[in-house]
């Protein structure tokens, strides 16, 4: 069903990751009706947690906006027609002290 469908939006991934991806999409896609976009979403990551390790986040939908922090070769935005898929792995943010920015204040 995927084959020669989707457009890949925006990836840093290897190239061999993208094929998985695109791959478990289309097996979602053929399982799934594409309103059960949160099944969809379940399974990629899913999937990916077991491929590569915990820590993946998967979105998808019609209509929807992001702005996210991802570990460096892992996102990937890609759209099957109306639906697409935004898959990525999370990056924590660097530790904070704090209290470091209380320092000046005084009691």
């Amino acid at each position: 069903m995927l084959e020669g469908k989707a457009v890949i939006g925006e990836t840093d991934m290897l190239q061999t990751m993208q094929d998985d991806a695109l791959q478990l999409a289309a097996k979602a896609l053929d399982f799934f009706d594409v309103t059960e976009a949160t099944e969809i979403a379940r399974v990629l990551k899913q999937e990916f947690d077991g491929m590569y390790g915990g820590g993946w986040q998967c979105i998808v939908g019609t209509d929807f906006g992001s702005f996210v922090t991802h570990c460096y070769g892992s996102f990937i935005h890609f759209s099957v027609g109306n639906l697409a898929v935004l898959l990525f792995r999370g990056s924590a943010a660097p530790e904070i002290d704090e209290f470091s920015s209380l320092d000046g204040v005084k009691a």
